[in-house]
């Protein structure tokens, strides 16, 4: 069983055993053939489909699907996930992140954030030269930062607090 939300509105609850397969506890019929290792085509009823897997997040389970050239955003919830909703329990799973330390010793190129600014997971926040290499240090989390105890030209030593964050 899973909940699938598609564009951030449109939700369904999808059952299926490797045969069978019901979207809203209505089963489905459709005739599915695999085309290449991310393209489908699916006649349902009397209508066709080309579906096209572009990306694929299997540890925070989502996608982007592109369905005769329509392209969506779906996200899944397992039996699993949908439980510890239940339970309250979901927030325990997402990174809980207090500060950045050095992954290494280097050298500080540049500070891509300031105090009070909000980041998202995957956003830059500084770019640290180490072994002739320039290596980007993105966010682990969705957070604010709360202090930047670096500058440009700063030299600085693996595990040391770079960044603070609320």
């Amino acid at each position: 069983m899973y909940q699938i939300k598609v564009n951030g509105k449109y939700e369904f609850d999808i059952d299926g055993n490797g045969e069978d397969l019901s979207i809203n506890k209505n089963k489905i019929s459709a005739d599915a053939r695999r085309l290449n290792a991310s393209s489908w085509h699916i006649i349902n009823g009397l209508r066709s489909y080309n579906a096209e897997v572009v990306s694929f997040n299997a540890a925070e389970k989502t996608a982007e699907i592109k369905v005769n050239n329509n392209l969506y955003t779906v996200t899944a919830k397992d039996q699993f996930d949908v439980l510890l909703d239940k339970l309250g329990l979901s927030s325990l799973t997402s990174a809980k992140i207090s500060e950045i330390k050095a992954p290494m010793p280097g050298m500080v190129l540049k500070v891509l954030v300031t105090e009070g600014t909000e980041v998202k997971k995957g956003d830059n926040l500084f770019i640290l030269e180490a072994m002739k290499m320039e290596n980007i240090i993105k966010s682990p989390a969705d957070v604010t930062v709360k202090t930047v105890k670096i500058k440009p030209g700063d030299k600085v030593e693996k595990g040391q607090v770079l960044l603070q964050f609320n």
